[in-house]
C-alpha cells in the first residue's frame, strides 16, 4: 500500500497530461500571452513529475526521476501527433526538460542549504 501512495501521485498527474493533450485546442485567444502561459504550464508541470518521480523512486540519483519525465514528455508530444488540431514539438520537449533541469537545481539547492 505505501509503494501505492508513493507511485499514485506522479502516475496522476502522468493521466492529467495525457488528458490534457488529448484536447483538440487549448488555445485561450490570448495570443503571445497564451503561449507564453503554455509554456511556462509545461515547464512547471514537468519539474513537478520530476520531483514526484524522485520522491517516489526514493534514490539519491536524480538520472532515473529525470529519464522517466523525458521520456513521458517525448511520449506526450509524439501523442499530440494523433490528436486534431496540436502537433508534436522538439520544442515542447526542450521547455519541459529545463522544468525537469530547474527542479533538479531548487533540489540541489535545497540539499546544500539543508547540509549548512
Amino acid at each position: 500500500m505505501r509503494a501505492l501512495s508513493r507511485f499514485a501521485p506522479p502516475l496522476l498527474l502522468m493521466a492529467v497530461i495525457f488528458v490534457l493533450s488529448a484536447q483538440p485546442d487549448l488555445n485561450s485567444g490570448l495570443g503571445t500571452l497564451d503561449t507564453i502561459g503554455r509554456k511556462l504550464v509545461h515547464a512547471a508541470s514537468y519539474g513537478l513529475l520530476w520531483w514526484l518521480w524522485q520522491r517516489a523512486l526514493r534514490t539519491g540519483s536524480v538520472l532515473p526521476a529525470a529519464l522517466i519525465t523525458i521520456a513521458y514528455a517525448v511520449s506526450d508530444e509524439y501523442h499530440q501527433t494523433f490528436v486534431a488540431g496540436r502537433h508534436g514539438s522538439p520544442v515542447d520537449v526542450l521547455i519541459d526538460a529545463a522544468g525537469v533541469a530547474i527542479a533538479i537545481a531548487l533540489h540541489a539547492r535545497r540539499r546544500v542549504a539543508a547540509r549548512e
